[in-house]
């Protein structure tokens, strides 16, 4: 991965190629930023500048062995931690290196722009939820107690930090302070605070922002993904994330899924018919947790987006033609009055599903209290 195949962040680009040329590396970074941003594509970047042994002009060289290997994801001094579980091929004790070859295809697959979600599809663990555990930990100790085997700095990047097993986290306290001598962690995280402090602590933080449109736009055009689709729809529902664009720019229109499950939610909670509603949160129950998460968060953007139509807000809606059409109904019921109360359940029902709460309690819960949310009068 080179610096000028990432999507926009110039900012943060320019910042990292400094501490190589001023020689203050620091050896514990943590990217933060939203989904979609380029946090793993940027660290893939600068750790193989880093290494590169003919960088020049602000880019690695992308022909030296160090750079052709990094491209493959197979350099020796380069090595990943990802959450994990177990599936049908590793039925127990799962850690990182069982799933090199679904993670090495995964990337490209993704332009290097992977969603927690994208992962967990892949390793096909969509209905349970994955964590970096104590043997992983281990591991981490274990391979950079090792010397290099080429370049100067041993890589150890670890993707979505925030899923961290909080009794697994003290094994890597002293080697994340005190790491063996050109070593760097780049830790990746979308959410700082589901963060352990001990860890966040011993961290120094790069910030990524969300991608400006222009530069998804530039980038979608420059690798042609393109599809049938109305561009500004696309860069407006996008908001900023990256993966989110491409998969709207594929399939013009990804929500569709959600959108038609939402739908179907808002009338069972305005008639609330009991035995519907239950079947419906039973559906829920085997959907994976993290489609469940998705789901609510896609709930909770059709709300807002339904509430700027209050205020004829055109620009700022973010809805494509048949979201447009069923909100034109729908939007009336959503108002001053009410939508705190919403956000708030939607945010509590995602809290209580990361805690592996019983779906189907949960969302037949949740379709009773949004059935009284939806039936309170706007204020006059």
């Amino acid at each position: 991965m080179l610096f000028k195949d990432i999507a926009g962040q110039a900012e943060v680009q320019q910042r990292l190629i400094n501490t190589v040329h001023d020689h203050r590396i620091s050896h514990a970074q943590l990217f933060l930023g939203p989904q979609g941003s380029g946090k793993l594509a940027m660290a893939l970047a600068y750790a193989q500048y880093i290494n590169c042994s003919g960088r020049s002009n602000g880019n690695a060289c992308g022909s030296c062995p160090s750079c052709i290997k990094y491209q493959k994801l197979i350099h020796p001094d380069l090595h990943f931690i990802f959450p994990v579980a177990t599936t049908k091929k590793v039925t127990r004790n799962p850690v990182s290196k069982n799933f090199y070859k679904e993670w090495r295809e995964l990337l490209p697959e993704t332009h290097y722009y992977p969603s927690l979600s994208d992962w967990y599809k892949k390793m096909e663990i969509e209905n349970k939820q994955a964590i970096i555990n104590a043997e992983d930990c281990s591991e981490i100790i274990r391979t950079l107690s090792y010397k290099s085997y080429e370049s100067e700095y041993k890589v150890m990047i670890i993707w979505m930090v925030e899923k961290l097993f909080h009794s697994a986290a003290p094994k890597i306290l002293k080697i994340l302070e005190e790491p063996p001598e050109k070593t760097l962690f780049i830790l990746i995280s979308e959410n700082q605070d589901q963060i352990i402090n001990t860890i966040l602590s011993r961290t120094q933080i790069v910030k990524f922002p969300v991608l400006k449109d222009e530069d998804i736009r530039e980038y979608l055009d420059k690798r042609n993904i393109c599809g049938n689709y109305d561009e500004a729809a696309m860069l407006r529902i996008a908001g900023g994330n990256l993966r989110k664009a491409m998969l709207f720019a594929k399939d013009s229109g990804s929500d569709s899924a959600n959108f038609d499950l939402f739908t179907r939610w808002m009338r069972l909670c305005y008639k609330i018919k009991v035995r519907e509603v239950a079947d419906f949160a039973d559906q829920m129950a085997r959907n994976g947790r993290e489609a469940q998460k998705n789901f609510l968060n896609y709930a909770m953007h059709f709300m807002r987006q339904c509430l700027l139509m209050h205020f004829k807000e055109d620009r700022d809606i973010s809805l494509n033609a048949r979201e447009l059409d069923f909100s034109k109904n729908f939007y009336p019921f959503i108002h001053t009055a009410n939508i705190s109360g919403i956000y708030e359940e939607l945010n509590t029902a995602v809290y209580h599903i990361e805690r592996n709460a019983n779906a189907s309690i949960l969302f037949m819960d949740l379709s009773l209290r949004i059935n009284e949310l939806l039936r309170s009068k706007a204020a006059s």
